[in-house]
C-alpha cells in the first residue's frame, strides 16, 4: 500500500455505496472512547462505527500539518493500530511519540485525526478531531514492549557526581567513547552493539531512516525499535525467546561528551497454551537490562488486560493466577475468562471458535545500576482454532406431530441464512417461514444463541415410510450459517427420525344396546373423538383410560354410529378420529361392528325393525326398502330411517321348527333403481317356543385370547459398559482394557438383541466380578445374588430403563452402577485388571407364573412378577454374558 495512503483499514461485509458527499469535521461528541492509559492514550472505534468502511489515521504536528500514519511511521513514532476479529479497531499512541507536544515532561497533548470512508480514495470521509491530554511521571528508566514495537526512555539530566559514584565495570558507554571523541560536534549519534566486539556507528538520520525511533527531551532520550532489525539479538533468557537491541545515544560538544545507555529486551514466545488455559511466562532479572547493575534491591508487578491495572480482588474473581517467583513471573488465564472474548471461525468447512485477550504485566524493580526501572509488556494473545460441532437436540414429542429440533450452542456472530429441507431447494430463512415453518432463535443471557426448527410430520418435504405396526418419518434438513463480520460460511446436516406407531383397534362388542370398543397405541397427549364429539367421561362416551389406551361405548342407535353397506349386508361403523392438543387430527379410523337392527317379536306374532339410513349408499331413498314380499314397505319413514310393522305370517316371512322353536325369517332390501340388483339385505329374524311366545334377544361370544405358539429359537445377549450413566455412549472394542479409577462408578447394561417381541423380558440372576476371563476362576466378587443388589457400603443399584430413540422395549434392558470401591483385596481397594459376568434369564413377561424356566428368578423381582415362584424349578437355564477387560487404578 502507498505510504500516502497509510493505514487503512476495512472490514468487507456487502459492497460498499459509493457517494460523493464532502468530508465532516467532528470533534464533539462521538462513539470513540478516547482514555488516558500510563504512559499511552487509547482510542477505540466501534466495530459499529467501522464496519463496511476504510479508516485511516493521521498524526497532527504543532504547525497543523497532518501526517498519515502508516505501518512504518507507526512503529518508528509509537502508534499501534490494531483491529480485532469483531471488527472493533485499537489506535493507541504513546506518550513519547513523534508529534506529541509535552510541558515539562509531565502534561502530554496528542492531537490526531481519524478519518472514516465509505470509499478506498477516502472521498467523503467523516474525520474526528481527538486532542487528548493526559499527565504522566515518568520513571528514571521505562521499557515497554508493545505489539509492533519496543521502547527505552532514559532520564537524562545531568547529575552531580558523587565521589566513588565511577563504576568499576565496564559499561556501554565506554565502548562508545572512542566513537564519541572522533563524532562530530553537535551532533547526536548512536552507537549499536550485536556483541562485545561487533558496534555499528551512525548518525540519528541513518538510523530513523532504518526504522527505528529516537527521540530527546529536556529531560529524557528514548530508542524504539521494530521487533526484527539488523542491529536486534535473538536471544534465550529463561528459557524464553527475547529480541533485544543494546546502544549507546552520544551528543558532543567542545568542552563535553554526553552518552546514554539504551537498552530494551522484550518476549516473542512467552505464552503456551494448554485445554483450558493460557500460560504467560515473564523471566525476571533480565540479563540486558542489568548492565553494571550488582544488585536487585526489590521488585513488584502490576497485571490488567487492555493497559486497565486490575485489583488483587478483580485478579481472583476473573480465575487468572499469577505467581511471582525469584526468576520468573508465570500468569495463569483460564480461556474464556473475563476480559478477553470468543468468536467464530471457519476451518475447513468446520465452524469452531478462538479466544482472544489482550493482557499486560508490568514489572517494576529497583538495581545498583539504573535506580527504578519500569518494565511493561502488553500482549495481544489468540488461542488456536477449537473445533466445536454444533450439537443438535432433537425435542420432538410424537404425539404433536411436530417435529421440534434445536441446533447450537453458537457465538451472536453466527446467522442462520439458509436451509435445505428433505434434499429439495436452498431456501433463505424467510422463505421457509413463509411456506409453514417455524424458525426462531433463543437468545442466552450470556449472549450465545440457538435456533429452532419447526416441521410438521405431514410436511410435504418430510419422508414418510409404512411399517407394518406404525409409520417412519424423516426430517433431512441442512442448515447454511454465516459468521459476521467476514462473511464466513459453514452447513451442518442432520437426520431425525420418529416412529409413530398406529393405533390398536380392539374388537368392536355389543352389550345389550351399546357398542364397545378399545383403542391402544394412544399418546397421552392424544384426544378420541367420535365423529366430532370429544369422547370424555363427562358424556359417558369414554368408559375407562390409562397411559396407552382408552376404551369408548357409544349408543348403537346415536347418531354418531354409522350404518354401511357390506357386500349385500349392512355394517354397524362408529367413526374416531385422534387430534393432538392442538385439534389437528393425527389420525382417522372406522371400527366395525356386526350389524345392529332392533327387531321387537310381540307375542301376537307382529315383528317390528327400524333401518336407519345406510352412509355409503349415495342418494338413499328411506321409502324404496321392501321385505322379501315387494309389496310390503315401510309403516312409515323420513330422510334417515324406515319402520316396518307386519304380521308373521305376512310379507312371504318363512317359518322353521327346530326343536321347541319356531324361527320366522323375513329380509329387508334396497334395489338399485338403475339395474333392479339388491345393493343391502338385511336380515329380520323371530324365534317363538311351540308352548309360549318369546323376544329373543341375541347375543356375542368373545373371541378366544391370543396365545403365543412355543417354538426353538436364538435370542442373543451383549454386556456393554457405558461412558456416564446417560447410556447413550458406549465403549467399542478398541477401546479395551478401559481405564478407571477407584472413584469412579461403573456402567453397565444387559440387552436382549434383535427381539421384537414385547411379550420377552429378561432377568439378572446372578452377577459378579473376577480377575481373569475364566468366569469360574478365583477370586470372585458377587454383584447380583437372587437378582438382588448385592453389597452394604457400596451396593449394586439397578437403573431404571424408559423407551428413547434407541430402546424400543425396556423390557430387553437391564442397567445396573457398580462401585469400584466394591472390590477388596484383603483391607485394600483393588487394582488392576477385572472381568464382568451375568447370568441372565429370559422371560415371557405377559405370565411369569406359567413360564418354568422364570418361576426361579430371585427374590428381588417385584411380587407382581413372581407369581408361582419355585427355587428348584427345573427349567432354569440361564445365558451368561461377559465384558472385556477393565483396569482399576488408585487414584493418583
Amino acid at each position: 500500500m502507498p505510504e500516502k495512503m497509510g493505514l487503512v483499514f476495512r472490514l468487507m461485509i456487502l459492497a460498499a455505496v459509493f457517494s460523493e458527499c464532502s468530508a465532516q469535521l467532528i470533534s464533539a461528541t462521538d462513539s470513540i472512547e478516547t482514555s488516558c492509559r500510563g504512559s499511552h492514550i487509547q482510542h477505540n472505534l466501534p466495530a459499529a462505527l467501522v464496519l463496511k468502511n476504510f479508516t485511516r489515521f493521521s498524526a497532527i504536528d504543532q504547525n497543523g500539518k497532518e501526517i498519515v500514519i502508516n505501518e512504518s511511521l507507526a512503529t518508528k513514532c509509537g502508534y499501534t493500530i490494531s483491529q480485532d476479529s469483531w471488527g472493533k479497531i485499537t489506535f493507541r499512541i504513546s506518550l513519547s511519540s513523534c508529534y506529541v507536544q509535552i510541558q515539562n515532561d509531565t502534561y502530554f497533548t496528542v492531537p490526531v485525526k481519524i478519518e472514516i470512508s465509505s470509499r478506498l480514495d477516502m472521498i467523503g470521509a467523516v474525520s474526528y478531531l481527538k486532542n487528548t491530554s493526559c499527565p504522566y511521571y515518568w520513571s528514571p528508566r521505562e521499557i515497554f514492549c508493545d505489539t509492533n514495537y519496543m521502547e527505552v526512555s532514559v532520564r537524562t539530566k545531568i547529575p552531580v557526581i558523587a565521589e566513588g559514584a565511577f563504576r568499576d565495570e565496564p559499561e556501554d558507554w565506554e565502548k562508545a567513547f572512542d566513537e564519541a571523541v572522533s563524532g562530530q560536534l553537535s551532533i547526536w549519534q548512536i552507537v549499536f552493539y550485536k556483541s562485545s566486539t561487533q558496534k555499528t556507528t551512525m548518525q540519528i538520520n541513518a538510523a530513523l531512516n532504518m526504522g527505528y525511533g529516537i527521540n530527546t527531551t529536556d529531560s529524557r532520550t528514548l530508542l524504539r525499535s521494530p521487533y526484527s532489525t539488523t542491529e536486534s539479538v535473538p536471544q534465550k533468557i529463561g528459557g524464553v525467546a527475547f529480541s533485544t537491541v543494546r546502544a549507546t545515544l552520544f551528543y558532543k560538544q567542545r568542552w563535553l561528551i554526553f552518552l546514554v545507555d539504551h537498552a530494551v529486551a522484550c518476549p516473542v514466545d512467552d505464552v503456551v497454551f494448554s485445554p483450558g488455559f493460557i500460560t504467560w511466562t515473564i523471566p525476571k532479572n533480565i540479563s540486558p537490562l542489568l548492565i553494571g547493575a550488582k544488585i536487585v534491591q526489590s521488585s513488584i508487578y502490576h497485571f490488567g488486560v487492555d493497559l486497565r491495572n486490575m485489583t488483587n480482588e478483580e485478579i481472583r474473581a476473573s480465575g487468572y493466577e499469577i505467581a511471582d517467583g525469584v526468576g520468573a513471573t508465570t500468569v495463569s488465564i483460564p480461556i474464556g475468562a473475563d476480559g478477553g472474548f470468543y468468536k467464530s471461525h471457519v476451518v475447513n468447512l468446520e465452524y469452531g471458535v478462538t479466544y482472544n485477550i489482550k493482557p499486560f504485566l508490568e514489572n517494576v524493580w529497583i538495581d545498583s545500576a539504573w535506580g527504578v526501572t519500569k518494565y511493561t509488556i502488553v500482549k495481544d494473545i489468540t488461542t488456536p482454532f477449537q473445533r466445536v460441532p454444533p450439537v443438535i437436540k432433537n425435542d420432538t414429542i410424537p404425539s404433536t406431530m411436530i417435529f421440534n429440533v434445536t441446533i447450537g450452542t453458537f457465538l451472536p456472530d453466527v446467522q442462520l441464512i439458509n436451509l435445505t429441507i428433505g434434499g429439495g431447494v436452498t431456501e433463505t430463512v424467510t422463505q421457509v417461514i413463509s411456506h409453514g415453518l417455524t424458525i426462531y432463535p433463543i437468545n442466552h443471557t450470556n449472549g450465545s444463541v440457538d435456533f429452532v426448527l419447526k416441521v410438521p410430520f405431514l410436511d410435504q418435504r418430510v419422508f414418510k415410510k409404512d411399517l407394518v405396526n406404525g409409520m417412519i418419518f424423516t426430517l433431512n434438513v441442512t442448515y447454511g450459517f454465516n459468521i459476521i463480520p467476514y462473511d464466513e460460511t459453514f452447513t451442518t446436516s442432520t437426520s431425525i427420525e420418529c416412529f409413530i406407531p398406529y393405533p390398536i383397534v380392539g374388537p368392536c362388542v355389543r352389550q345389550g344396546s351399546l357398542l364397545t370398543t378399545t383403542i391402544g397405541n394412544l399418546d397421552p397427549n392424544w384426544n378420541l373423538y367420535i365423529k366430532d364429539a370429544l369422547a370424555t367421561t363427562n358424556n359417558e362416551l369414554l368408559s375407562s383410560s390409562n397411559q396407552t389406551s382408552s376404551t369408548i361405548k357409544v349408543d348403537a342407535q346415536s347418531s354418531l354410529v354409522m350404518q354401511e353397506a357390506a357386500g349385500t349386508g349392512v355394517v354397524t361403523t362408529i367413526p374416531i378420529n385422534i387430534k393432538d392438543r392442538t385439534g389437528a387430527t393425527v389420525y382417522s379410523l372406522v371400527v366395525s361392528c356386526e350389524a345392529v337392527i332392533p327387531v321387537v317379536c310381540l307375542p301376537e306374532g307382529i315383528i317390528q325393525v327400524t333401518v336407519n339410513k345406510v352412509q355409503n349408499v349415495q342418494d338413499m331413498d328411506m321409502s324404496l326398502l321392501r321385505l322379501r314380499d315387494p309389496t310390503c314397505g315401510p309403516a312409515s319413514f323420513d330422510a334417515n330411517s324406515a319402520y316396518f310393522s307386519f304380521f308373521a305370517s305376512a310379507c312371504k316371512t318363512t317359518r322353521t321348527f327346530e326343536n321347541n322353536w319356531m324361527i320366522y325369517d323375513n329380509e329387508i332390501s334396497y334395489y338399485s333403481s338403475a339395474s333392479g340388483i339388491p345393493i343391502l339385505i338385511m336380515n329380520v329374524t323371530c324365534n317363538y317356543t311351540t308352548n309360549g311366545t318369546v323376544a329373543v334377544a341375541y347375543s356375542y361370544q368373545n373371541n378366544p385370547t391370543p396365545s403365543a405358539q412355543s417354538a426353538m429359537a436364538s435370542l442373543n445377549l451383549i454386556l456393554r459398559l457405558s461412558k456416564d450413566i446417560a447410556y447413550t455412549d458406549f465403549y467399542g472394542d478398541v477401546d479395551y482394557p478401559v481405564v478407571k479409577y477407584l472413584t469412579e462408578p461403573l456402567y453397565f447394561e444387559v440387552e436382549l438383541l434383535y427381539s421384537l417381541d414385547s411379550r420377552l423380558e429378561i432377568f439378572l440372576d446372578t452377577c459378579w466380578a473376577t480377575t481373569s476371563p475364566d468366569m469360574n476362576s478365583l477370586p470372585s466378587w458377587p454383584i447380583v445374588t437372587k437378582s438382588c443388589e448385592y453389597g452394604e457400603s457400596y451396593p449394586t443399584n439397578f437403573l431404571k430403563v424408559t423407551t428413547d430413540s434407541r430402546v424400543q422395549f425396556p423390557s430387553h434392558f437391564k442397567r445396573f452402577e457398580v462401585k469400584t470401591f466394591t472390590f477388596m483385596d484383603g483391607d485394600n481397594s483393588y487394582t488392576g485388571a477385572i472381568y464382568f459376568h451375568c447370568d441372565v434369564v429370559i422371560c415371557d413377561a405377559s405370565n411369569l407364573s406359567s413360564d418354568p424356566v422364570c418361576t426361579g428368578v430371585g427374590s428381588c423381582i417385584p411380587a407382581k412378577q413372581r407369581m408361582g415362584r419355585s427355587v428348584n424349578s427345573d427349567g432354569d437355564n440361564p445365558r451368561t454374558v461377559s465384558s472385556r477387560a477393565v483396569v482399576v487404578l488408585a487414584q493418583s
